[in-house]
């Protein structure tokens, strides 16, 4: 390990030489600030125009950037000369200002307001292309911008998100980001409100193709729920915001263990005040899973040994929609509305034999259990959003409402042999079946409001309210005679709802170098778990989670930051179920009603160095820790949630990208993490453990002959987690990508663990557990994507702002 951490820190530094070099080379740089902003004829933000410095002398390029989001540009680091400023968007004529001179006094130069008129006449079809770095660092988040990368074409979400960095998804789908779970998944900054097991089943059937950008929020403000004690996952779902009507398709397939195969629809249709979006995805996935399961069970001092053997291939199929428009009523006032959901399904197929002894490589007793679990989600969502922008100081108000309906129903087969040594049989087959029809509703209802103060001070506040509700009904029977007859002992109804109001406060105070934020949420919340027929347990309790933001510029390269949040952890709707769901007559899962939320203090500082290297060093403090355990009763073993005394988390993380040559470019994460947890009597044992451990991941992106080939190199070292010793893990993926017919038509070409080498391997031997586990999943896969572009940018348009999608939530719980 110490090997691996010195190759590491040597690469960094030969990079950090290289970037050292590059800038001597590019010659000393002036320290003037040029900056100003742009608007169309009607007096509105130009977001996203291309904005050039140019010599006036002879009308070289100096410097390029983008509008942002207000039709703000800025440039840094200008030096002395006279110059010109250069803005080109489709659609409008070029603006060009005034002559300006930089002098060696000067440190701040603002550009009036450049007009840009809609051009008269058509324009032929442009493609402009500006491509992003595949990761991205900003002041309070690191982005992923997936929208263009050969690495996720024909991945689903799931797929996708653990390659980001510092994300890792262990062999239940269960999400950590920098070592710890705990994440809140959001989608278009939207909570999902599912468990882990129906949050995965999303992200599984989520279309790569569709999404745009990952971002990665550690240390989420006031303004966030506050759930998550990891911090937050936002996945940003494209959105076409071209001219005219246009759009695109997508066909691909791959190949791991089966074939697989999705096609997508993007359309967008912008002309006036009104932009109409939609998307179409479908997709069949079909994938392997082996999984081998040793344990030893001590029952008063005899000990059992089970050695599992399991087949567990799984078939998925989705059909998904998105459709929205906003609409602007006036310049300063949007309306829009999004309906999405989707029909998806899916079946997985399990075949497991277990051999169980009395003595190790002795057998007792041979066990054949095949089952037959098929699945159908249907999901409807609808949102209405207003966004407002009072004045031309910065004052907004943005409301949303939101109401979700998901369906979801199991159908489950088992059959268990049982059978001596020699093969004879011992009795007749155990036939047992499972129906779970479930069903979530969502409401939820927000506003934010913004207005600057004065010059240097902004107040936010916000309200929000949700109501969930779910209703699991698992209906059970057992087959006797060949009849099947209704089994009370594995049957059950949970009945969950919850509702939490919520108010946040931000404040924001800039200095001249110095940015403050200040900020507290309350969350007031109501629950109820009825399990029918017996006694519901109730909970109501009041919450306030401050955070605080301090960001320092203390050069032009040099940046530090700190930041602390408060956050907490909701138990999930499935682990607060008292009821026993078995899988074999040897095991089964466990809810425990009695569960209480976890709270996390999050410590964070950030360094910067030159708006590119960044470094973070953080220190997290979680109580009543929700955590999974594996446990057993005589020769059975079960798996249930409790809450730990405490768990301390220490992490640091390096991110640099880097330029070798024009050609070739890339990106190293390196995080470094310690987990520990303590607790003085968890099932009847003091527990306590931990361990450092490190993630480092590489990107690498290669520019020839009109090719873009991308490689990805990822390595988790061995680490602890609760009572579980998890074994390292490592890959590589490539692709490679080429676009023809004047960049409409593009292929991509892509291999996920292209060596085979990606494993999940756990072992644990604490709490009078002894077991180990070995999984290999269908996780080498060759994918072939193609996507075609087609529309026409000509219409003479005026740009809008329309409000993002801003209502947020949480994610919660584990399956």
């Amino acid at each position: 390990m110490k090997t691996k951490i010195n190759h590491i820190l040597y690469t960094l530094l030969l990079v950090a030489i290289s970037w050292s070099v590059s800038f001597a080379q590019g010659g000393k740089a002036g320290n003037a600030k040029v900056s100003g902003s742009l608007v169309n004829d009607q007096g509105k933000p130009l977001d996203y125009a291309s904005v050039s410095i140019i010599k006036a002398s002879d009308s070289t390029v100096v410097k390029g950037a983008l509008s942002n989001d207000n039709g703000v540009y800025a440039f840094d680091k200008i030096p002395t000369g006279k110059y010109l400023v250069k803005a080109t968007v489709v659609g409008y004529v070029k603006a060009i200002s005034q002559p300006f001179t930089v002098t060696e006094t000067s440190t701040t130069i603002e550009i009036p307001v450049l007009n840009m008129q809609a051009g008269n006449t058509a324009l032929k079809t442009v493609t402009i292309t500006a491509t992003k770095p595949l990761i991205e660092r900003k002041i309070d988040r690191t982005v992923m911008n997936v929208e263009n990368s050969v690495l996720a074409a024909g991945n689903t979400a799931m797929e996708i998100l653990a390659k980001a960095p510092g994300v890792t998804v262990d062999k239940d789908d269960n999400i950590s980001l920098k070592g710890k779970q705990g994440v809140t998944v959001m989608i278009n900054d939207k909570l999902t409100y599912l468990s882990a097991a129906q949050l995965a089943t999303l992200l599984r059937s989520t279309d790569g193709n569709t999404i745009k950008s990952i971002e990665i929020i550690t240390n989420p403000s006031a303004k966030y729920d506050a759930a998550g004690n990891s911090g937050i996952i936002n996945i940003k779902l494209k959105k076409n915001t071209q001219s005219g009507t246009n759009g695109s398709i997508t066909a691909g397939t791959a190949k791991g263990q089966y074939w697989r195969d999705n096609t997508s629809l993007n359309l967008n249709h912008k002309d006036g005040n009104l932009n109409v979006f939609g998307t179409l995805s479908r997709g069949d996935n079909k994938r392997g899973h082996d999984l081998q399961l040793n344990r030893i069970t001590d029952s008063a001092g005899y000990k059992t040994y089970f050695n599992q053997q399991s087949m567990m291939p799984g078939s998925n199929h989705y059909n998904n929609y998105r459709l929205g428009a906003d609409y602007d009523l006036t310049p300063k006032h949007t309306i829009g509305f999004v309906v999405s959901g989707y029909s998806n399904s899916g079946t997985d197929n399990n075949d497991t034999h277990t051999i169980i002894g009395s003595q190790p490589g002795k057998i007792d007793t041979l066990l054949h259990t095949v089952s037959t679990i098929h699945q159908t989600y249907k999901n409807f969502a609808l949102n209405l959003n207003d966004r407002y922008k009072i004045d031309t100081s910065g004052q907004e108000l943005g409301i949303d409402l939101d109401y979700s309906k998901f369906r979801n129903f199991t159908n489950a087969y088992y059959k268990t042999d049982y059978f001596y040594p020699d093969g004879t049989p011992i009795r007749h087959s155990q036939t047992l079946f499972n129906q779970t029809p479930s069903n979530i509703t969502i409401y939820t209802g927000k506003f934010d409001y913004s207005k600057p103060l004065t010059k240097t001070i902004k107040l936010e506040v916000g309200a929000k309210f949700s109501s969930v509700k779910t209703d699991n009904d698992l209906r059970a029977q057992i087959d006797t005679n060949g009849t099947a007859v209704n089994d009370k002992g594995r049957s059950n109804r949970f009945i969950y709802q919850e509702n939490i109001q919520a108010g946040y406060i931000n404040l924001n105070k800039q200095f001249k170098k110095t940015s403050v934020q200040i900020g507290v949420r309350a969350e007031n919340t109501q629950s109820d778990g009825n399990l029918v027929g017996s006694t519901p347990v109730k909970r109501s309790y009041l919450n306030f989670f401050p955070s605080a933001f301090i960001n320092h510029t203390i050069n032009d390269k040099n940046e530090v930051s700190l930041s602390y949040s408060r956050r907490i952890d909701r138990p999930g709707y499935d682990d607060l179920n008292p009821f026993i769901y078995y899988l074999d007559p040897y095991t089964y899962n466990k809810g425990n009603a009695f569960l209480n939320p976890q709270y996390t203090q999050n410590f964070e500082f950030n360094y910067t160095y030159n708006k590119t290297i960044n470094v973070s060093l953080g220190y997290n403090r979680t109580t009543n820790a929700i955590t999974e355990l594996i446990l057993t009763e005589g020769k059975k073993t079960f798996q249930t949630n409790k809450n730990l005394q405490t768990q301390t988390g220490y992490n640091a993380n390096i991110n640099t990208p880097f330029t070798i040559t024009k050609w070739w470019e890339g990106n190293i994460n390196v995080t470094t993490f310690y987990l520990g947890f303590k607790s003085d009597s968890l099932a009847g044992y003091n527990f306590h453990d931990g361990q450092w451990a490190y993630q480092a991941r590489t990107t690498q992106t290669f520019k020839f002959a009109g090719a873009r080939l991308e490689i990805m190199g990822d390595y988790q070292s061995a680490l602890t987690y609760g009572i579980y010793k998890i074994r390292p893990r490592y890959s590589v993926d490539m692709g490679i990508s080429k676009s023809f017919m004047d960049k409409k038509f593009n292929v991509k070409l892509a291999c996920d663990d292209i060596f085979n080498i990606r494993r999940n391997n756990l072992s644990s031997n604490a709490l009078n557990n002894s077991f180990t586990i070995k999984q290999r999943n269908d996780t080498r896969v060759g994918r072939l994507t193609l996507t075609y572009n087609f529309g026409n940018n000509a219409i003479k348009v005026r740009q809008h702002h329309s409000g993002a999608d801003d209502e947020k939530g949480r994610v919660k719980g584990n399956n």
